[in-house]
């Protein structure tokens, strides 16, 4: 059964405003998420893309072939002499640091998620940044998507009420050995993947005040560490938080899951993450509505898809604010370090251990 929502509902915010002057881009990694979203991204929105380097040359190569790059950088200095661009570095964690130590003075730059390998890392990245005015940004396109942003606009506005209930629910196949540089790293699932659940949650309902985490391997998977995961996050006596993240789910997509659910005291919502479904071809993003006295669920129309739409946004926010046309960064470093700071407490949560169950004698 479907029941028509109130306008305030219907025209929910779904993306964010373009640079009225964008600045040229220097890409620093080739990897499969450039191919596969910034680039495809900047090219349909008209972002000029100036140049480009990776180590691998070849990637480099080949990227700017696909989509008219017309420079290919033959080192990250000479790819860092650039001036009056913005930075969009996106390459493995453990080697942002020395990255970002290269880069101009005062430059805007997009990090890809996560913030270095751990909090430490992340700590010196933030403190990188601070030291070289770089007015820097985390790549947490979630936040973006169109139906997370409706969902954000729908809080915002009071739809929900009070909040009363978060969860995250990922039941599917995840094919960690697409990202080769992920094998036998000693973090995964929280610190590559969930980390994006956390810090929308941070985004949405504020800061937690604790976690409990239990992350683990799969005897299918030896090489990599947790790939399965349960996290529950402290908001007080009022609201449950929970996420459930199984990555090794090889049964067939009839109980596939990939969604976040929030539910308040007059409305609830819906919202699928498609991409997740089988990557990297996805299913395309939904969100649905209810509101307590409709006594059904209504299907919202979206705009697009956390793949690729909600990439638009961290790269518009950035040059907008670079430009002076919004006044806020939404993914700052230093809000990001509270991310990698829940991310760090779960780890740390999971190495605990349980509490003992009590002897009956």
């Amino acid at each position: 059964m479907t029941t028509q929502l109130p306008a305030s509902i219907r025209d929910l915010r779904q993306s964010w405003p373009r640079p009225s002057a964008p600045k040229p881009i220097i890409v620093i990694g080739a990897g499969s998420i450039v191919r596969d979203a910034h680039l495809p991204v900047y090219k349909r929105l008209g972002f000029p893309v100036a140049g480009i380097f990776d180590v691998n040359v070849n990637a480099s190569r080949e990227r700017a072939a696909a989509f008219a790059i017309p420079r290919v950088f033959e080192s990250i200095d000479e790819a860092a002499s650039m001036r009056d661009v913005v930075f969009d570095v996106a390459i493995p964690p453990q080697n942002m640091a020395d990255v970002l130590e290269r880069l101009p003075v005062g430059a805007a730059v997009l990090i890809q998620k996560p913030m270095g390998r751990d909090l430490a890392d992340a700590r010196r990245i933030v403190a990188i940044c601070s030291a070289r005015k770089l007015r820097a940004a985390v790549n947490f396109q979630l936040r973006f998507a169109p139906n997370m942003l409706a969902v954000k606009d729908a809080l915002e506005r009071g739809v929900f009420g009070d909040v009363l209930d978060v969860e995250v629910r990922i039941n599917l196949h995840t094919p960690w050995n697409y990202w080769a540089f992920l094998k036998g790293a000693p973090r995964l699932e929280v610190l590559m993947h969930s980390i994006h659940y956390l810090d929308l949650i941070r985004s949405l309902i504020g800061e937690p005040r604790g976690v409990y985490c239990k992350g683990v391997r799969h005897p299918a998977m030896p090489d990599y560490s947790d790939t399965r995961t349960s996290i529950v996050l402290d908001y007080g006596d009022t609201i449950r938080c929970s996420l459930t993240m199984n990555h090794a789910h090889t049964f067939g997509a009839r109980y596939g899951m990939s969604q976040l659910k929030i539910e308040g005291t007059r409305t609830a919502a819906i919202a699928k993450m498609g991409v997740n479904l089988n990557y990297p071809a996805g299913e395309p993003d939904t969100l649905e509505i209810a509101r307590e006295e409709s006594n059904g669920w209504r299907e919202i129309a979206l705009r697009g898809s956390w793949f690729l739409e909600a990439f638009e946004g961290p790269m518009s926010n950035l040059q907008r604010f670079a430009a002076g046309e919004d006044s806020k960064l939404v993914s700052s470093v230093e809000d990001a370090l509270r991310t990698m700071a829940v991310v760090e407490a779960c780890y740390e949560s999971s190495a605990h251990g349980a509490t003992p169950i009590p002897s009956t004698r």
